[in-house]
């Protein structure tokens, strides 16, 4: 009885919503007739208003650069304090963020929208499954800058947008592994690790092949993260989101992907962001669901932001019905993680090179004919024609290995630097200290090269390098940090720490300093070894 009052209180808070009769409850997107989006102080004064009911709680992700806040919306029936109310909970947790590129603003009102709906009881029975955290505004300082001049290709809003990145001039969805900015870093500490969310969207716009379906959305695909995930999110639960958003909200969509070649589109529709310095892919690793959703940017505004809004309700309805089976396959997921680290096989490996080939089954695209206008340093350009196709290819999304290294029992660290220690603490990862001297069977890389990329990436000349592995006797003192694989976090552990992977600590140059001497030729010793075999390791708790 308590419950149905109070959902009867936030009806009557709420009760202009139905009817769009009060221009506090509609969005700027609303409001405008879909030609302008929010700024912060619109995002910010909306938040406050749904703040009134008692099923939202607003914490804050972060502080930007500039000072500006990055709300978190906490939604929930009954409203949980913080995550150890939903020990004993059967309801799921999970994340939708808008708006990590604030020139691509749909998702930051569809968000905005959905929140409103859902406490104005337009989506009965989610909230009884469901515990929503919600950010419509992640990247404030690059949402400010609102101009017609940015983005111009992209079919409105008419009155104009803000810019991709952040007040430091970073793209925020390519620092999932290298934490440098307040967003990520808020995203990370105070949404991933507080809330451990289970399934995780994150909302775009695209930039590449032409098509008819306005919502594209697809889901992790690194081939280190676990496969049975991949699977999971590849044959049920896309398939299953992507028919809900077609049959029960009208909405056409496909799974996001480019063609090879737009001037032939049979060749095949193809996704190439498989490293998780991008933030699904990065969930992935986390042994947790994500899904990628990019709006067609040559849509309609309105329609973009009205198919993201029914994206989230079918993410939403699919979860709903399934979060028992998703929780449970995530557990063992975890579980199957930990056991691998405690006694890896010799057949355990980490991929350090992998490929493409499509999924079982082709996709449907309904796509134009296209005709070449241009090519530029052998980049072809395409002009989009009035003829429209509807092309059946095969999916290029299944990443697997095609080199590897033995995955080990524990990494241990011959460095105390504190950017490295703080990174991995700030992403969750366990580290411990080794309470007495020690030796051990390692592997230790042998650097036979170091490059750095030509051209600047995110303030960074990101690192290649080459060498092999030598398996030595080595001596550890006491107060040596110790990784060890025995925990749900190991596929992350091992992507930063293994010296050879392609989006690691030696990616984004934080052993720069400790990898070549000040004078003379060759390398110093890579400061990561590698503990293959199961071993009795006498450690404490450290960072």
């Amino acid at each position: 009885m308590m419950k149905k009052h109070i959902i009867l209180i936030t009806l009557l808070i709420f009760s202009g919503i139905s009817g769009y009769s009060q221009d506090p409850f509609l969005t700027v997107a609303e409001r405008s007739r879909f030609t302008s989006t929010a700024n912060y102080e619109d995002v910010m004064t909306f938040v406050k208003h749904l703040d009134a009911s008692p099923f939202v709680r607003v914490e804050h992700i972060a502080v930007s650069t500039e000072g500006r806040v990055v709300p978190l919306l906490v939604i929930g029936n009954p409203l949980p304090a913080g995550p150890e109310d939903l020990e004993n909970d059967r309801r799921i947790v999970i994340y939708v963020q808008a708006n990590i590129h604030a020139d691509e603003v749909e998702g930051k009102e569809a968000v905005l929208m959905f929140a409103r709906d859902l406490l104005a009881g337009k989506h009965p029975g989610l909230l009884d499954n469901i515990v929503f955290l919600m950010c419509p505004n992640l990247n404030p300082d690059g949402n400010e800058p609102i101009s017609t001049l940015h983005r111009t290709y992209q079919n409105g809003p008419v009155n104009g947008v803000g810019i991709r990145y952040n007040a430091q001039m970073l793209d925020l969805n390519r620092d999932a592994m290298k934490l440098e900015s307040p967003e990520i870093r808020g995203v990370v500490s105070n949404v991933f690790n507080r809330w451990d969310p289970r399934v995780f969207m994150d909302c775009h716009t695209t930039n590449g092949s032409y098509h008819v379906e306005p919502v594209t959305f697809t889901w992790m695909v690194n081939p280190n993260g676990d496969n049975s995930l991949i699977k999971y999110m590849r044959d049920r639960m896309a398939p299953a989101m992507s028919e809900s958003l077609l049959k029960k909200y009208g909405v056409e969509n496909c799974f996001y992907g480019e063609f090879n070649d737009m001037g032939n589109p049979e060749t095949g529709w193809f996704y190439d962001a498989s490293v998780p310095r991008y933030m699904t892919e990065y969930f992935g690793l986390r042994n947790r669901l994500a899904i990628l959703n990019e709006n067609y940017v040559y849509a309609d505004y309105e329609s973009r932001v009205k198919g993201c809004y029914w994206l989230i309700r079918s993410l939403a309805d699919y979860v709903s019905a399934n979060k028992d089976e998703i929780r449970d396959m995530i557990r063992e997921t975890d579980a199957r993680t930990v056991s691998r680290g405690l006694n890896p096989a010799s057949t355990d490996s980490f991929a350090i090179e992998f490929d493409v080939r499509p999924a079982p089954e082709k996709v449907t695209i309904k796509t134009y004919e296209a005709k070449l206008i241009g090519e530029t340093d052998g980049w072809k350009r395409y002009e989009k024609t009035d003829v429209q196709l509807t092309v059946t290819v095969p999916y290029y999304i299944d990443y697997f290995s095609t080199r590897q290294v033995i995955f080990p029992f524990a990494y241990l660290l011959k460095t105390s630097d504190p950017d490295v220690l703080d990174l991995l603490a700030l992403h969750g990862i366990k580290v411990e200290v080794l309470e007495e001297d020690s030796e051990f069977q390692v592997e230790r890389f042998v650097i036979s090269e170091l490059k750095g990329a030509q051209r600047l990436n995110q303030g960074h000349y990101t690192n290649t390098i080459k060498g092999k592995f030598v398996t030595e006797l080595v001596s550890f003192k006491a107060g040596t940090y110790v990784v060890r694989t025995s925990q749900p976090l190991a596929n992350l552990a091992a992507y930063l720490l293994e010296p050879l992977s392609n989006d690691g600590l030696v990616t984004w140059n934080f052993f720069d300093k400790y990898l070549v001497p000040q004078w003379g030729r060759g390398y110093n010793e890579f400061p990561v070894y590698k503990l293959i075999e199961k071993t009795g390791l006498k450690t404490r708790p450290g960072k």
